[in-house]
């Protein structure tokens, strides 16, 4: 029998507690709709896959048990989304009557990890099946050291943090089985919906909204009637604000081009995180910084080897909308002037550190999320076509926090962690994610961008060394 009162028995509890309650809504927010009608995978994907380093086999029939009460306690996971006819609502989850854990978790056999990391990648660039649930997973069995998990799951689903997040909740404290574990509430399933009847709510919900949009309408109306100039003004600082959040200050490299981004090779790296933090430190900056830079050294130094000197490159960021510091949980994404003709880590934080408090002054950080809604009405291409609007950073980097102490899956410890993000536009997309003391990074790269992506590697290798890794 399974001790349930020791301290990680607890600690389990509590996390599938959250677990259970984890995504309750019932609709699509606003942003979600907008990624998922305007997905052209995988050249705009909302895709993000996670591979999870596991220290032995687990048992198959232990983790496939694993997995099914997995979807059990979180129902998001058995549902799927159903659009309305017309776009006069948001999407809504439904449960999937045809849910079949056998087509989402499966497994294969590999040699090495190259081979595994080429298969993930593989996995990754197929397209969901949307009349499915917006996630698949594969065990990858016959590496020297281990196991390798691969999770796909669909940004509509979990972000990259809602995905780690839900990861981290899921996973156990210890090794051994735990028996009695929490299960999901039995639900009765709501009838199914009905496309045809959710495009007409959605005008009902708009017809019974007229009178206060007419409202708030005649309010803004009388306000320019009585500031003219004090309306014209904010329109123009928002409308420059715009302007600026979605062109780019620095030239994209000719090293990083052209993209397909239809060819994604993944790479994944790990080292002490300690060393990381205290360079963030001497520079003055966060762990976000940090990431940044590391990234940007990397490319330094492949830009070096091909005898292309490059000053700045564009660099996709996130950026804290709570404006005080990056420590809230409201995030935007911006593009930075990354700096490639710095050579030492601390003063390029610093760097790094002075373009991302510039951007706290932008009016317009959350401007994709204000048009979401008016563009959701609209056919998916111009939500598509708006996308692209904005121009593509040569980079894209996140910094993700994993879970703080050891995790297992099915008796298995995670050994690793690595989040690998779409390339919306980008020659790559590099997410940190801390797993203890330990700093795992993953990297998906644009084949087609990139000349030699053994000698990228090798110099994103040098620089987490010369970061005291």
């Amino acid at each position: 029998m399974s001790d349930t009162s020791s301290p990680s028995s607890s600690e389990d509890f509590e996390r599938w507690g959250g677990a259970a309650a984890w995504s309750a809504g019932t609709e699509l927010t606003p942003m979600q709709t907008l990624l998922w009608r305007a997905e052209r995978h995988p050249v705009q994907s909302s895709t993000t896959t996670v591979v999870i380093d596991l220290d032995r086999i687990p048992d198959w029939k232990r983790f496939v048990a694993a997995t099914e009460w997995g979807t059990g306690l979180v129902r998001r996971l058995r549902q799927r989304v159903v659009e309305p006819v017309v776009p006069t609502a948001a999407p809504t989850w439904a449960d999937d009557p045809t849910f079949d854990l056998a087509y989402h978790l499966r497994r294969e056999r590999v040699a090495s990890r190259e081979e595994m990391l080429a298969a993930a990648a593989q996995v990754a660039l197929r397209p969901f099946d949307r009349s499915r649930p917006l996630w698949e997973a594969v065990l990858f069995e016959g590496l020297p050291d281990g196991a390798a998990y691969v999770l796909k799951i669909h940004h509509a689903l979990a972000d990259p943090l809602g995905t780690v997040q839900l990861l981290s909740m899921l996973q156990s404290g210890r090794r051994a089985h735990t028996a009695r574990k929490p299960v999901g509430e039995d639900q009765v399933a709501p009838a199914a919906a009905d496309p045809v009847d959710l495009a007409v709510g959605g005008l009902r919900t708009d017809v019974a909204t007229l009178p206060g949009a007419a409202r708030a309408t005649a309010r803004a109306l009388g306000l320019a009637a009585t500031r003219p100039q004090a309306v014209l003004a904010s329109t123009l600082r928002y409308g420059a604000s715009v302007r600026r959040l979605l062109t780019q200050t620095a030239a994209p490299s000719p090293e990083l081009s052209p993209r397909t981004g239809k060819q994604w090779s993944f790479l994944t790296f790990d080292t002490a995180l300690d060393p990381i933090r205290t360079v963030a430190r001497q520079g003055g900056g966060t762990l976000d910084d940090a990431a940044v830079a590391l990234v940007l050294g990397g490319l330094r130094r492949y830009h070096l080897r091909r005898d292309s000197p490059v000053g700045e490159i564009p660099v996709g960021v996130r950026v804290s909308l709570d404006r005080a510091d990056d420590l809230g949980n409201r995030f935007a994404q911006a593009i930075i002037s990354g700096p490639l003709s710095i050579d030492d880590p601390v003063d390029r934080v610093a760097a790094v550190r002075g373009e991302v408090l510039s951007l706290h002054t932008e009016r317009a950080l959350e401007v994709l999320d204000a048009a979401a809604p008016l563009m959701n009405r609209m056919p998916s291409f111009v939500g598509a076509s708006a996308l692209r609007t904005a121009a593509a950073p040569d980079a894209f980097v996140l910094t993700l926090p994993g879970p703080p102490r050891k995790r297992f899956m099915a008796g298995a410890e995670v050994r690793g962690m690595y989040v690998l993000g779409p390339l919306p536009g980008a020659a790559l997309t590099a997410c940190l994610v801390t797993c203890g003391d330990t700093a795992c990074i993953g990297v998906n790269v644009d084949a087609s961008a990139v000349a030699d992506l053994a000698e990228l590697e090798e110099c994103l290798a040098e620089e987490i060394a010369a970061f005291g890794g």
